[in-house]
């Protein structure tokens, strides 16, 4: 994802200043952390939070979609409201995904009525991947739970309730992520898929996000990029 955001971005006329992959990579940068407009973050999960601080310190604007991270969101939207900061976090850049998870919201509105049909959500990524169910399966589930009453939370495989949401996750070589939801009874089935064919989709909507936060400040997620009428 890094070699993809930085080739969108200098096609896009940008200027890659600092790559960060180490500790090292950080002190080494540090001088030029002043010139630096705005940081794109894709790492790991257990470094995300870190290097949202270091941004937050060195008052650079942060765009993140690492995930894996979600426990510590509350945290970190806190400190970057309370210290006038600047961060756009998403689980899915792909504008694509983006009005798959408004028609996720509404689809689920809809089936709240309809109590004969259960609902399951199978999430498919390439083998590096880190995090299971993906950030953008707990974004999907959480919508569905928001909206639909005989859920209350989601569980990583076979449920041991009714009220459980069952999120499969599958890693398999080089998959760059697809996303299914479906609504079965038994008499009938509904099912509505998102896949992403190339990566590069991703790195796309992360440099236009960035683009969109020059000059915001506060917290920010896709909606605000997508429904932003100006």
């Amino acid at each position: 994802m890094g070699r993809a955001i930085e080739a969108e971005a200098v096609k896009r006329g940008h200027t890659i200043l600092l790559r960060v992959d180490s500790e090292q990579d950080w002190k080494r940068g540090e001088g030029l952390l002043p010139e630096v407009d705005i940081a794109i973050e894709f790492s790991l999960p257990g470094m995300a939070v870190c290097n949202i601080r270091r941004c937050f310190d060195a008052n650079i604007a942060a765009v993140v979609g690492t995930t894996g991270w979600e426990q510590d969101l509350d945290t970190i939207k806190k400190e970057c409201l309370d210290g006038n900061k600047t961060l756009f976090v998403a689980s899915n850049f792909s504008p694509g995904m983006n009005i798959f998870f408004e028609v996720n919201k509404l689809l689920a509105r809809l089936m709240n009525r309809f109590n004969q049909f259960d609902v399951k959500i199978y999430e498919l990524h390439h083998k590096h991947k880190l995090d299971a169910p993906s950030g953008t399966a707990l974004t999907l589930a959480g919508q569905i739970i928001d909206e639909m009453d005989q859920k209350k939370k989601w569980v990583l495989g076979t449920r041991s309730s009714e009220d459980e949401l069952e999120v499969f996750s599958l890693r398999e070589a080089e998959a760059p992520g697809t996303h299914s939801i479906n609504y079965t009874s038994e008499m009938e089935k509904i099912e509505f898929t998102h896949t992403a064919t190339n990566r590069a989709v991703f790195a796309i909507g992360a440099v236009m996000a960035a683009e969109w936060l020059q000059g915001k400040q506060g917290f920010f997620g896709m909606e605000d990029f997508l429904f932003d009428s100006k």
